[in-house]
């Protein structure tokens, strides 16, 4: 290999892709304002009968679950909420219950990954417990902080406070830097579709799904290049903080290998074969997972910058204060912190002597379930 060769390799190893994915997080930024944009263009009565369903808070919850098992992708799902906020077409107190049906959807990737090790039982014993730690930990902070967010409002008026101090309160417009760097290809999108003759409503629905299209090729392709960035990185890191042990290590590592590549789910995807094959514990990984959950809310937060509402802010804020709230109640409090990892060591055991019920599983919690609870209650 030449010495041209050799720096070229460097360089789009390195320099060249964390430019790309500095791009890439302009464009997913332009397409939350284009979804943004679009939702204004519909008007009020195809909103309010296209998001009815998400004033019963079980049915947004269950919307939450279904758009994020739709998409792969907690981030993508709540920075589509963060816009429709942004939008004045939900309002924040509905937002949350969508959010916490995200963090619910997200756990389906690696549970799918776990299924990979269903033909050697010792494996998919331990991988299978891995993946489902993380399904129990999040039912288990929905099934408590849902009911104290509908009585009390602590996670809204917490989000809410943060945003005050930050952006002003709401019903005001903040001058977000981001929008004004967002706002000139927004304006070319609604100029290319009003070339072709569409205007009113037909423009709105074709700028929402051209920001939908935005965002999730973005979120795509920052994912991709980011987890090529730093695979190796990751690896090492896992294998080396995990040997130690160590909660409150393994969570920040959590933390900090989500915000690298932009999703939970390949994450928590990595410990599912490692635990699989014994390197690693359940122990061990399980709050790696929770970590997990914080950095993935680093998206909407983003997604956020992108909107001048601070309701819009408000909604991202109370992701981050969902997931630390569960933490804090369901990992730090020492009674409940062994309850997801009990739950899924059990579902795992039941799930090796029967294995189709570990597929079952899968589709009636992540599809069926969530689908009776729209139609029943939207």
């Amino acid at each position: 290999m030449s010495v041209t060769e050799r720096l070229w390799k460097i360089w789009s190893g390195g320099p060249l892709r964390l430019g790309v994915v500095l791009g890439l997080i302009y464009i997913f930024l332009v397409g939350v304002s284009s979804l943004e944009a679009g939702i204004r263009f519909l008007g009020e009565d195809t909103q309010e009968r296209l998001f009815s369903a998400a004033t019963n808070p079980i049915a947004a919850l269950c919307i939450g679950i279904l758009g994020t098992v739709l998409v792969q992708s907690s981030s993508a799902s709540t920075s589509i909420i963060v816009g429709l906020v942004a939008s004045g077409v939900i309002g924040v107190d509905d937002a949350i219950p969508m959010v916490m049906g995200a963090n619910i959807g997200t756990t389906v990737t690696n549970t799918l990954v776990s299924l990979g090790h269903i033909r050697q039982s010792g494996e998919f014993r331990r991988a299978f417990a891995a993946a489902t730690v993380h399904d129990f930990f999040n039912l288990l902070a929905v099934a408590v902080l849902l009911p104290l967010e509908l009585l009390f409002g602590v996670i809204s008026n917490t989000a809410e406070w943060l945003s005050e101090r930050l952006v002003g309160s709401a019903g005001t417009e903040w001058k977000s830097p981001i929008k004004a760097w967002v706002k000139q290809p927004v304006k070319w999108l609604e100029s290319m579709w009003e070339a072709i003759g569409a205007s009113g409503t037909l423009e709105g629905v074709l700028l929402v799904a051209t920001g939908l299209v935005i965002i999730l090729s973005a979120l795509t392709l920052i994912t991709k290049n980011m987890r090529a960035l730093v695979a190796e990185r990751v690896e090492r890191s896992v294998n080396a903080m995990l040997a130690r042990g160590g909660g409150a290590l393994a969570m920040g590592l959590g933390l900090l290998i989500t915000v690298a590549v932009q999703s939970s789910s390949i994450t928590t995807s990595i410990l599912v074969p490692l635990a699989g094959a014994g390197v690693i514990t359940l122990k061990n990984a399980y709050p790696v997972t929770l970590g997990a959950n914080v950095g993935t809310t680093i998206t909407a937060l983003l997604a956020s910058l992108a909107a001048s509402s601070p309701e819009a802010l408000t909604v991202a804020l109370a992701h981050t204060t969902f997931n630390v709230f569960a933490i804090l109640l369901l990992y730090v409090i020492p009674i409940a912190r062994n309850l997801p990892i009990i739950g899924a060591e059990k579902l795992a055991d039941v799930a090796v002597e029967r294995r189709t019920l570990a597929v079952a599983y899968v589709a009636f919690m992540f599809i069926v379930l969530p689908l009776i609870g729209v139609v029943a209650l939207g």
